[in-house]
């Protein structure tokens, strides 16, 4: 995890003052550093049977995307209002620096998966939170979460359902 680390960039005041956000792009684009965060993330699920992987609009598309095809699963995005094209349900949700809304395919689950949702940062957890209680609406089996960076001091995990288990690749 040292050189997925230090790849990560730290951007001051973004997206708005006082806040350090870990930005991954420079992690995306760097071949090796998808090759193990692709090969780490599967290996927490290899034996799960997960069946579906659910990212968070949008950096959570890249490693759930990864984490799908990975594991042979298939893969449901969450997006911000209005985005998706098939009937939706929707939370809303407070976060670090505001508020916002998320969607989901009303079909996109059934009581027969077994679910990751994927996210890249756990901050204060209100997005993962509300994802959670989208994807839990929909009574699958099984939901495991997880992150490839979380912000520890943040607090974030308490802030996420006790029954869920819930990793990260790397701690800050």
């Amino acid at each position: 995890m040292e050189y997925i680390k230090s790849k990560v960039r730290d951007v001051m005041d973004f997206p708005k003052k006082g806040i350090v956000f870990k930005d991954l792009t420079t992690v995306f684009k760097d071949p090796r550093a998808m090759h193990i965060i692709g090969w780490d993330l599967s290996q927490l699920y290899r034996d799960k049977g997960v069946t579906k992987v659910v990212g968070i609009e949008s950096r959570g598309f890249i490693g759930g995307s990864i984490l799908a095809f990975e594991l042979g699963a298939g893969f449901v995005p969450i997006r911000k209002p209005g985005k998706l094209p098939a009937d939706t349900i929707r939370a809303s949700y407070g976060k670090e620096y505001g508020t916002d809304t998320i969607e989901i395919h009303r079909d996109a689950i059934s009581e027969d998966d077994i679910v990751v949702i994927h996210d890249d940062v756990l901050a204060t957890g209100g997005t993962m939170a509300a994802a959670y209680e989208l994807v839990k609406s929909m009574n699958p089996k099984q939901i495991y979460i997880n992150f490839i960076i979380e912000l520890g001091a943040l607090g974030g995990r308490a802030n996420l359902p006790a029954e869920a288990e819930v990793t990260s690749l790397i701690t800050y």
